[in-house]
């Protein structure tokens, strides 16, 4: 009967010491999921009342410049409410990048369709049918490049900006803040680095130029423009009169 009373040692469990690291995982899985899903909006939010100090973009342009070793580079910008902003110039951006900015929520599914279309016809990647809100929060929140991860959060970010912001916040925004050349950010800028005046001082060709300009303004030069350019400028001087938009902007008359 020796050790007949004795107790048995207890088996541990199959599996139990993988649980924990399980649920820690689980966790941080959980944790990141609501930090993507609930980050854009208050970002979103607190953009509704102040402006950025620093954009994704810019962020992006900086990382690029330290690592090809050209140091941080300097940096121009010079925010104006949009009351400030030539009305002109307002007009030639939004012909030009998208006209049916007040028309739709964020996706211009017309644009998108046609640009579709056309990368079918041409056999190249559809291009073009980013609206000013799409190309806002992707200059704001996140950075260049063609992945699908960054059009996804590109979308979400739009869907928030488009439910908490108004449309001229959106625009005036976007003015301000979209790449007008290396280191150049937004049209009080890039008024005083392409041509040495303030925006309200340029002439009307000039203002359509640095509307033009948009698509490539690392490439592009309005002082010294390309053929391309130069029609994309005679071109959205020719649709700006047909453009209804409301008179947002510093008029003529100052």
């Amino acid at each position: 009967m020796s050790g007949g009373g004795g107790v048995k040692p207890r088996r541990a469990a199959k599996g139990g010491g993988a649980r924990p690291w399980r649920r820690r995982i689980a966790r941080i899985a959980l944790a990141a999921v609501l930090v993507l899903l609930l980050l854009p909006p208050l970002q979103v939010l607190a953009v509704r009342w102040f402006d950025p100090p620093i954009t994704g973009i810019e962020l992006q342009r900086r990382v690029e410049s330290w690592r090809s070793g050209a140091g941080s580079g300097g940096v121009s910008r010079a925010p104006l409410p949009i009351e400030q902003i030539p009305r002109y110039y307002l007009r030639c951006v939004v012909t030009a990048e998208d006209s049916r900015f007040l028309a739709h929520r964020g996706f211009d599914w017309r644009e998108m369709r046609e640009a579709a279309a056309r990368a079918k016809r041409t056999g190249r990647p559809a291009r073009g049918a980013s609206t000013i809100t799409m190309q806002c929060a992707r200059t704001l929140f996140l950075w260049q490049g063609r992945s699908w991860i960054r059009k996804g959060l590109e979308a979400y970010y739009t869907l928030w900006m488009e439910w908490l912001l108004p449309k001229r916040r959106i625009l005036e925004l976007y003015l301000n803040q979209i790449e007008m050349g290396k280191g150049i950010y937004g049209i009080g800028a890039a008024a005083r680095h392409h041509y040495g005046r303030e925006p309200w001082e340029l002439a009307k060709s000039q203002q359509a130029m640095l509307a033009a300009l948009l698509p490539a303004p690392r490439t592009w030069n309005p002082r010294a423009p390309s053929v391309r350019l130069r029609w994309r400028q005679n071109l959205i001087r020719a649709r700006e009169p047909m453009l209804v938009f409301p008179p947002w902007g510093r008029g003529a008359e100052g």
